[in-house]
């Protein structure tokens, strides 16, 4: 009973226990002078007068447990969560985070490698990668510390990076070029790093700003969440990260409209005076289908403003065979094309006329096979990309070379050509899902001498002077092909 009712009883009820009192008394003394049929009567009469009273609804207000509102509870179902998706290429397989409460996710990862180049390259360097830079020896490539924070419809998100990629993705930037402050130091140690306002509409609308991963190219920039260590060329030479904003629209909890306003393409800052704009389509119709589309729209070539860059990247994944229980669990396989140009500054898209072409074609197919109640994994995969004028491939670190800096021994000019294909073999030993044991062989090709050779790609004692200038006495050995095998064990609690 609530409250109020039983306020209203107990001031219905004062009249009738007043006469049951007077009654006894009137027994005791002799004096009886109410029957108990009387009694009966009152009683029933005050029993109809409690049912007519009108009490107020109950409060819409939620009880505070002590805690405060804390999550807002999303109206409409929640996105994605009608089937299981952890069989998907660039997505998490940890279900049970390690910390999960009302105010923080958190997120603890390692991986660490040892990769063997069977060009033995005298300065352990390795190129042409975002993902592994140094042979022959054992690295911890990369280490992050974070999570999620939610606080009513506040939410945010940090995740810091330790290792290789602190040096490796920074370098691949050339934003910080332009004018003051040292961006590429500023945020060498942050992968994630926003802070996001949620409405409960639809089935949900988050507003962030800061550093968001893209999932242009499909792979994750994590190792753990991917089926190989070395992801093809497309993924590997597209962006890993956006500085901006990002506005996400579930209108149905199988689809996600995405829109982004950002500085460039995986750039700190903006190249020219304009930003770049792009978006992403994110289609799960059923728990074996996944459709996803990302497009942009900049001007990143670094002082050249009157130069515009437009790329679409389209993926389909699709698990093909799935019995739980069987020695052969699951099996999976994922197509990603992508196509794009740059026009304008001296280039074109189509090559007319006296401008060279400038554009980017490329592909790449992965088949994955599950055995064993999901606990080994074998992938098969590869690709390929044809990029005149290199405006996308990554820059050599040829005597310190950097993506600012560029290096008279590999252009990157109008009209110089780039074709590329690579192929992979992965096996992986997932005894639970906060771990994965992976070894994977990798073959890459190149049209132009571009990985490193025996003899390196540093001078003798070190980098020399300007990584933009010729050194006295030293040529990079570089060459047509690589072959890698590469060891890790990835952590993600």
């Amino acid at each position: 009973m609530t409250a109020t009712r039983m306020t209203a009883a107990i001031f219905l009820l004062l009249p009738s226990l007043t006469l049951t009192a007077q009654a006894e008394d009137d027994v005791l003394t002799g004096r009886s002078t109410v029957t108990v049929e009387q009694l009966q009567q009152e009683i029933q009469d005050l029993e109809r007068r409690l049912s007519k009273v009108e009490l107020p609804p109950p409060s819409a207000t939620p009880v505070d447990t002590g805690k405060g509102s804390i999550k807002v509870p999303q109206t409409e179902s929640e996105p994605f969560a009608f089937a299981d998706f952890t069989w998907l290429n660039g997505d998490s397989r940890v279900t049970d985070p390690l910390i999960n409460n009302d105010w923080f996710t958190s997120q603890f990862q390692v991986d660490t490698s040892y990769t063997y180049d069977f060009n033995h390259p005298r300065d352990h360097t390795i190129d042409g990668s975002s993902e592994v830079g140094r042979a022959n020896e054992l690295q911890l490539q990369e280490l992050g510390i974070g999570g999620d924070l939610h606080y009513g419809r506040i939410r945010g998100r940090l995740m810091t990076q330790f290792g290789m990629y602190s040096q490796m993705t920074p370098r691949n930037d050339a934003s910080p070029s332009r004018g003051q402050w040292n961006l590429g130091q500023a945020y060498q140690y942050i992968s994630e790093g926003y802070g996001g306002y949620h409405w409960d509409v639809l089935h949900g609308i988050n507003l962030d700003a800061g550093l968001f991963m893209s999932y242009v190219g499909l792979f994750s920039y994590y190792a753990n969440e991917n089926w190989a260590y070395q992801p093809s060329f497309v993924s590997a030479n597209t962006p890993w990260f956006f500085n901006g904003i990002r506005l996400q629209i579930f209108p149905t909890d199988k689809l996600k409209i995405e829109s982004w306003l950002i500085n460039g393409w995986q750039s700190y800052g903006m190249y020219n005076e304009m930003p770049g704009f792009g978006g992403q389509i994110l289609y799960r119709p059923t728990g074996w289908l996944e459709v996803l589309s990302n497009d942009y729209w900049g001007h990143d070539a670094l002082g050249i403003p009157g130069r515009e860059r437009f790329h679409t990247d389209d993926s389909v994944e699709v698990k093909y065979y799935d019995h739980p229980k069987a020695e052969i669990s699951k099996m999976a396989f994922t197509v990603t094309a992508d196509a794009g140009c740059e026009d304008g500054g001296g280039v074109n898209c189509a090559g007319n006329g006296s401008s060279p072409k400038q554009d980017f074609l490329g592909f790449m197919i992965y088949d994955r096979t599950w055995f064993h109640q999901n606990k080994f994994a074998l992938t098969l995969g590869g690709g390929g990309i044809d990029n005149p004028g290199r405006y996308l491939v990554l820059q050599p670190p040829i005597n310190g070379a950097t993506a600012s800096t560029g290096s008279p021994y590999f252009t990157e000019n109008p009209g110089d050509q780039f074709k590329a294909w690579d192929c992979s073999v992965t096996v992986d030993y997932m005894p639970d899902q906060y771990i994965t044991w992976r070894a994977e062989y990798n073959h890459r090709q190149a049209n132009v001498p571009y990985f490193a050779g025996p003899g390196g790609m540093t001078p003798a004692g070190g980098n020399v002077g300007d990584p933009a200038q010729l050194v006295n006495g030293f040529t990079p050995d570089l060459t047509r092909a690589e072959n890698r095998v590469t060891l890790a064990m990835l952590i993600r609690l």
